[in-house]
């Protein structure tokens, strides 16, 4: 009996067991919080290199195609328990938010920096990587070579197109990070950078950033061992990773436009929580989410007093036909963006 047909899927939480977040959220970041996170712990290796591509990819785009850049976050962050680190604890995200919302900006005009957990779905080759097809079952074999099954060969090449013009162009610009800490200079760091161009950025933060982290100074320098004592048990003593989305408004890039996310389990609370996160952080929009229907619907909340929730949802036979919520999602974010610009001139 053959295996290779409807797969197992191990990524899917048990939506029934998910619990309600209703504990105080942590207060917002201020700047005696951004001076001490950065001045105590390290900044990744690679930092000033990923200033320099991010500043080239800016002034090429300012000098030659003018064209408004969206910083997309993707993917989940982790928090190592060690420095040589064996064991980390991650957060639920593959990407497909970021990865397929990146594919969205490009068409629409947009340039695009793609910040994101590296290994994590990318824009375009996310069709390919992490389907539930082995890759090798989109070839053939004809007259003793390999070719692309003709059978999905239209597709692909729509696909490779899209890709290809985009490389070809300098629209994509790839960053990648793993943990919080480096998630989080990177950030710092991008954000600053994006200031040259002040309205023509536009923040799309759709990666799922760890809560809690062991800061530098608690962090074990080898692989923690099995031990005797505490009845054989890990206890893990972490720290809250300081809030620093309002950073982003206050400080760090002021005139940009700032598109994040709320993700929630019940939806009772969603409305709430998402006006929450838009006054909390000062933000232009929240995207509100539920787990268990983020790939068919989403409310949007954004800051003018006078206008009601926004709802996005795919209609029955638009699931079927496999559209793209983001589709959807990024058309809107992109009107809310050139409102933005408009407000500001």
């Amino acid at each position: 009996m053959s295996h290779f047909h409807n797969p197992i899927h191990t990524s899917q939480p048990d939506t029934e067991q998910a619990i309600d977040r209703t504990v105080p959220e942590f207060p917002v970041a201020e700047s005696v919080d951004e001076d001490n996170y950065f001045k105590t712990n390290i900044p990744p290796p690679y930092l000033d290199e990923l200033r320099e591509e991010t500043l080239e990819f800016i002034k090429y785009h300012q000098e030659n195609t003018g064209k408004k850049i969206a910083l997309v976050t993707s993917g989940g962050t982790t928090v190592p328990l060690e420095n040589n680190t064996v064991r980390f604890i991650d957060n639920f995200s593959a990407g497909t938010r970021g990865a397929t919302s990146a594919e969205y900006f490009l068409e629409l005009g947009y340039a695009v920096i793609f910040l994101h957990r590296e290994f994590s779905l990318l824009p375009y080759s996310r069709h390919y990587s992490h389907t539930t097809n082995c890759f090798l079952d989109y070839m053939t074999q004809i007259d003793g070579k390999i070719e692309i099954n003709p059978k999905y060969s239209k597709r692909m090449l729509e696909i490779y197109q899209k890709y290809q013009y985009a490389r070809d162009q300098s629209l994509l610009l790839l960053l990648p990070f793993t943990t919080v800490n480096q998630y989080l200079f990177s950030l710092k760091t991008v954000s600053k950078t994006l200031h040259l161009i002040n309205t023509k950025a536009l923040f799309y933060l759709a990666a799922a950033v760890s809560d809690f982290f062991l800061p530098i100074s608690k962090l074990p320098e080898h692989k923690i061992q099995a031990q005797d004592h505490n009845g054989g048990k890990l206890v893990v003593n972490l720290d809250p990773v300081p809030k620093f989305l309002r950073r982003l408004v206050d400080s760090w890039a002021p005139g940009a436009m700032i598109a994040s996310f709320k993700l929630e389990t019940d939806e009772n609370i969603l409305l709430k929580k998402s006006r929450q996160a838009l006054k909390r952080y000062n933000h232009q929009l929240v995207i509100g989410n539920l787990l268990q229907t983020r790939k068919k619907e989403v409310v949007f909340v954004s800051k003018d007093a006078a206008s009601e929730p926004v709802w996005c949802r795919l209609t029955d036979e638009e699931l079927k036909l496999g559209v793209d919520i983001e589709s959807l999602i990024i058309p809107h974010v992109i009107k809310a963006h050139q409102e933005w610009i408009e407000e500001h001139e």
